[in-house]
């Protein structure tokens, strides 16, 4: 996006807080986001759909004592801009108090970081809609040349590139691109009820860096090819592997549970575990902001503070939970400049980028020592008690016997307390270093299968 753009928004956020206090807010802050995205899906080597957006929002928030409301549009008119900020103070005025609302301290404000280091925004020119096209159709014919696939159920590639700017009304102002470049995949094999599917995909912030079509057409055909012949496995305890694309899941409980929202709330398995063991010795959780070209990375948060590296979980300890203001405000903490928001609410905490110890195994080692049990590599719909941890979700995948791989599974569902399973699980060194979040397929020694 161009230096034009970067202006626009700055403007369009001064110009809500200039409203905002005309109307009588006594403090506000306020975002505004443009961005452009594509998509292109094929299916039997065609275009099956095209989609193209682009445009702005905004949003304001506003403060009258202890009161707050919040306010959004897609109009970026200069009567909309006063319509708006007229608006939230009247909402905030019949709002009732929030002993916790309020913006940050000027004096914490974050100053003087470099985006140009974080590495947000490709600098390259953005794909055309036929390269984008291109790019899907041979990753449906790498997929269809797997032997065994029957049909491509699509192939689909997408790129966005958004503008986000912030600005509150005791002095922070500040904004930031980013670009996302990604292709997915998702191969049929069999027919009627025997018929089995699996994807593959890939997304980037710099299109450099993205696997080939061919490469993940080709994954997405294997994939499902594996699962042909698939059928329950028994009914048991057993080892369960989670494989490393979808053991992010795993650890998100655990994110979740530490989550402000959650603690203020009461209702956390884990919101009387401040400094107890949570993980292995030796296993660690690392949130770092500032990691390159990584899509959760930020130099400050939705409330203007500077963003800093932590652990979450070190050496299996709980170190800290993750608060935006108003969370840290009602456990009477600081801040961990973990706020999130879009244009049409108010911030809440999240992560950014995490990263959990990888182990010395690789998953085949893994898969040798649990002898028999299953590796998960799809799971569907959850139950999950978050005041208990017990969980239970839907799985499929390959089942082990003897520490060898020896047939596709599905139909089952496993089950376990997820501070038993936490406690208990074995990293191996599998983990993609470029993800969000990075976690390595993970071993839990001991989970209920329920099967045939």
């Amino acid at each position: 996006m161009t230096q034009h753009s970067d202006e626009l928004l700055a403007s369009l956020t001064h110009a809500l807080l200039e409203r905002a206090a005309h109307h009588g807010a006594d403090a506000a802050d306020a975002i505004a986001v443009k961005g452009t995205s594509v998509s292109i899906d094929v299916r039997e080597r065609a275009l099956e759909h095209a989609d193209r957006s682009e445009g702005a929002d905004i949003g304001l928030r506003v403060f009258v004592g202890q009161k707050q409301a919040n306010v959004s549009a897609s109009d970026i008119s200069t009567s909309t801009i006063d319509t708006m900020a007229e608006r939230a103070v009247a909402m905030a005025r019949e709002a009732p108090d929030d002993p916790y609302a309020g913006l940050a301290d000027a004096a914490d404000l974050a100053k003087d970081w470099d985006i140009a280091a974080l590495e947000l925004s490709d600098p390259g020119g953005d794909p055309s809609a036929e390269d984008l096209q291109s790019q899907a159709l041979r990753a449906e014919e790498a997929a269809r040349s797997v032997a065994g696939v029957t049909q491509v159920e699509k192939a689909i590639t997408a790129f966005d590139r958004r503008q986000v700017h912030l600005a509150t009304s005791n002095g922070f102002s500040g904004g930031y691109n980013r670009s996302n470049f990604g292709i997915s995949v998702s191969a049929i094999c069999g027919e009627g009820t025997a018929m089995e599917r699996d994807y593959s995909g890939d997304s980037r912030t710099y299109a450099a860096d993205m696997r080939s079509p061919e490469e993940i057409g080709a994954e997405a055909g294997h994939r499902a090819t594996e699962r042909v012949g698939a059928r329950k496995p028994p009914t048991g305890a057993f080892p369960v592997l989670f494989d490393e694309r979808i053991s992010a899941s795993l650890i998100g409980h655990l994110l979740s549970a530490i989550n402000g929202v959650s603690i203020s709330r009461g209702s956390s398995w884990l919101r009387d575990d401040m400094g107890a063991q949570v993980l292995p010795k030796g296993l660690s959780i690392y949130e770092n902001p500032h990691r390159p070209r990584a899509m959760a990375s930020r130099a400050f948060d939705a409330e203007g503070l500077a963003t800093q590296a932590r652990f979450l979980v070190e050496n299996g300890v709980l170190q800290s939970w993750t608060l935006d203001l108003a969370t840290a405000r009602k456990l009477g903490m600081t801040s961990t400049a973990n706020a999130s928001r879009g244009t049409k609410s108010a911030p809440s905490p999240s992560v950014t980028n995490i990263e959990l110890t990888q182990g010395t195994a690789s998953r085949s080692d893994l898969i040798a020592q649990m002898g028999t049990g299953l590796l998960v590599t799809s799971m569907i719909g959850a139950t999950i008690n978050p005041n208990t941890g017990d969980y239970s979700r839907g799985a499929a995948g390959l089942w082990v016997e003897n520490g060898e791989i020896t047939h596709p599974v599905n139909e089952c569902t496993i089950a376990g307390n997820l501070r038993d399973m936490l406690r208990d699980v074995t990293p191996a060194n599998d983990a993609r270093a470029h993800l969000s979040r990075v976690v390595p397929s993970l071993l839990v020694s001991g989970m209920t299968i329920a099967g045939a």
